[in-house]
């Protein structure tokens, strides 16, 4: 048993997740427990319990982080100053920068599938996309469908989901990416 830590240690929120981030994405999720963040963290495992419910909660907790960042990064794209066929640009951009550059967060948030979880995280990727076929939209032209929105963002995740693993950075795809997204947005039509 470890003892127990000083006062100046206390275990807070932020070190629960902290170390809960880098075993997520080091390891599968059945294969992390709150018993081996407890035991990294020193501490026994019902003090997690005064910050989180269960793994999945704290699972949660994790990917709203990251869905909070890129939702942040559209807001920032369409608050821009530029035409809105740049900002559209910069925006399916940022998208497959943000998925390269950070693959094993990117997985968790839209490649995970887990029944304990799913009920959690469906709401916040919901909400995500719901910002950017918004988003989406106010920066075309035309009036799109929604099966065009959904499309551009499947061909989006495609490439993110197809390059995932096979590349270290977004920096390697930079010139593929950049044609993907020219055919996405010829696709959608006229914008300005």
């Amino acid at each position: 048993m470890s003892p127990r830590k000083s006062s100046s240690q206390e275990l807070s929120k932020e070190m629960i997740l902290s170390e809960a981030r880098t075993q997520f994405v080091e390891k599968n999720y059945h294969e992390v427990s709150m018993r081996s963040i407890a035991k990294q963290l020193g501490c026994s495992h019902g003090a997690l319990y005064y910050h989180f419910n269960n793994k999945a909660e704290l699972f949660y907790a994790i990917i709203e982080e990251y869905f909070i960042t890129l939702n942040k990064l559209i807001d920032d794209i369409v608050n821009s100053s530029g035409n809105n066929r740049t900002k559209l640009q910069s925006l399916f951009l940022g998208f497959i920068e943000f998925g390269l550059n950070n693959q094993s967060q990117y997985e968790m948030m839209f490649m995970y599938r887990n029944t304990e979880v799913n009920a959690l995280s469906q709401e916040i990727a919901n909400l995500s996309y719901q910002k950017f076929a918004l988003s989406v939209q106010f920066l075309t032209m035309n009036e799109l469908l929604i099966r065009d929105i959904y499309s551009a963002f499947i061909a989006l995740h495609g490439f993110v989901a197809h390059y995932r693993g096979n590349v270290c950075s977004f920096e390697e795809t930079k010139d593929a990416a950049h044609f993907h997204i020219d055919f996405i947005i010829n696709a959608l039509g006229r914008i300005n």
